[in-house]
């Protein structure tokens, strides 16, 4: 019960890891507000896995891409309590394709769903934070934002610029009583990594440490290590959980 009756806002929080932290903060005792974009189904599937746990979770649906959609959803969460505590950036795609022939849309379209939300999120979060001087951020990344991946360069350039944002919005909140870190992932089992052939799997296992892939809950459980309080001193710092890949 380490999060009870903490206010938590976590973005792409219906499905594959986003899913799993929601789950995780609301067995901690936290009242979760999940943002999703558009699967109702994976949504209320959610409300309805979380119904019996010690804290409660829920949905908001909105565009956290837009500074309206953003507001919207921090606003709902913060609207009985009157601030939130942690906020979880975990919304994103990926459109992979080799730059010589990525469509200009599909830049556009990782650029703005991976790092739009990011940016609206936790201007309007910090906000909700500041009054108490106190509140944690968590940002996921991936390992592709620090290695590169062949056919991921909008990708890897989004997950990249989301851990120098981590680096620099810590320097701009630590006297402020706000950490923010960042959860680097390895190859997670998700419906976004289900899609890979199994010779590119393999050969990145080929050259892990651990030889696997991991599960939504194992970086769940690095997201609610750097919320806590057992992290009261970190801030500005990148958590690889991936393995042993890089």
């Amino acid at each position: 019960m380490e999060f009870r009756d903490k206010i938590v806002v976590v973005t792409g929080g219906t499905r594959g890891i986003g899913r799993a932290i929601s789950l995780a903060f609301a067995r901690s005792g936290a009242r979760v507000f999940a943002a999703y974009l558009n699967n109702d189904a994976a949504a209320g599937s959610l409300v309805g896995e979380a119904a019996d746990l010690p804290g409660s979770i829920a949905v908001i649906k909105g565009d956290v891409s837009t500074t309206g959609g953003a507001q919207a959803v921090i606003n709902v969460a913060s609207l009985d309590a009157g601030h939130i505590d942690v906020l979880v950036n975990n919304a994103g795609i990926i459109k992979d394709g080799f730059l010589a022939m990525m469509a200009d849309d599909d830049w556009d379209e990782v650029i703005r769903s991976n790092l739009y939300p990011l940016f609206h999120c936790c201007k309007w979060g910090v906000r909700k934070m500041l009054a108490r001087r106190s509140g944690s951020i968590v940002t996921i990344s991936s390992i592709s934002g620090i290695s590169g991946a062949v056919g991921q360069t909008n990708y890897s350039a989004s997950k990249g610029a989301a851990i120098s944002f981590t680096k620099s919005l810590a320097r701009e909140l630590g006297s402020m009583g706000i950490r923010v870190n960042c959860v680097v992932a390895g190859l997670i089992k998700t419906d976004m990594t289900e899609g890979l052939k199994q010779e590119i799997v393999s050969g990145i296992l080929k050259n892990s440490a651990l030889g696997r892939i991991g599960t939504p809950e194992e970086v769940a459980a690095a997201v609610l290590f750097l919320a806590s309080e057992r992290a009261s001193y970190i801030t500005g710092q990148s958590l690889i959980v991936d393995g042993g890949i890089v």
